[in-house]
């Protein structure tokens, strides 16, 4: 499966930043040895369901040491059997834009 999700403090430090709440939970994604990739926006993670769970609950429980509150937005493509889809799905939207490009060129 792969769970793609932002996790962070509702309060922030003093500049108005969640860096340091967000790094911690950044650093259990990239200690976890699971595929993963990290954006602007979210992180995304590709495991078993547990794995990927209890991930995230470590990152919400990392999160929570800097503040009494904690935003968790999660989002997962549930496909039992399927592994690579990290990059696979990205393969497969590439061919097809491409092929897009190519049909849109014709006309």
């Amino acid at each position: 499966m792969l769970v793609a999700f932002s996790v962070a403090p509702s309060t922030s430090d003093a500049e108005g930043g969640v860096a340091a709440a967000v790094a911690d939970a950044v650093a259990l994604v990239r200690a976890s040895g699971l595929p993963h990739r990290t954006d602007a926006m979210f992180t995304t993670i590709e495991g078993e369901w547990e794995e990927c769970m209890d991930l995230v609950r470590a990152c919400v429980d990392a999160v929570a040491a800097h503040g009494p509150r904690v935003s968790l937005v999660l989002k997962a493509d549930i496909r039992p059997g399927r592994s690579g889809e990290l990059t696979g799905k990205l393969e497969r939207l590439e061919r097809a834009v491409e092929s897009a490009g190519a049909a849109g060129a014709d006309g």
